[in-house]
């Protein structure tokens, strides 16, 4: 039995039209990769879900076609002991982004959200 899509949710992509739109977005990304350097901008991206969501598969087409000189991925470990005592984004703050940067979190659902209020 196949499944149906759920209520007010879109189609899927055919293969084909998918790999030429992640074609163009990952062309778009080199030009986002080259003003980052020339200008020495520095970009924070956060992808934040659950387990298992896409986030990976997601991180993992943006970052095929760019440089890991300025793209880095992190994906922060649940917190230590000492991590626990520390302002929430003292772990974050480590990890930013240097002139010509751009850093992406990997947060996972199952621990705590990545800037509590």
């Amino acid at each position: 039995m196949a499944l149906k899509p759920a209520a007010g949710s879109k189609p899927k992509m055919k293969r084909k039209a998918y790999e030429q739109e992640l074609r163009k977005l990952q062309v778009e990304l080199c030009h986002l990769q080259d003003w980052v350097k020339e200008t020495g901008a520095r970009i924070i991206v956060f992808f934040e879900g659950r387990d298992a969501a896409g986030k990976g598969g997601t991180i993992k087409a943006m970052t095929e076609r760019v440089s890991p000189r300025v793209f880095r991925v992190v994906a922060l470990p649940a917190p230590s002991d000492r991590q626990k005592t520390q302002l929430h984004a003292q772990r974050y703050i480590e990890q930013f982004p240097a002139g010509g940067e751009i850093v992406i979190f990997d947060r996972s659902g199952t621990t705590e959200p990545a800037w509590n209020t």
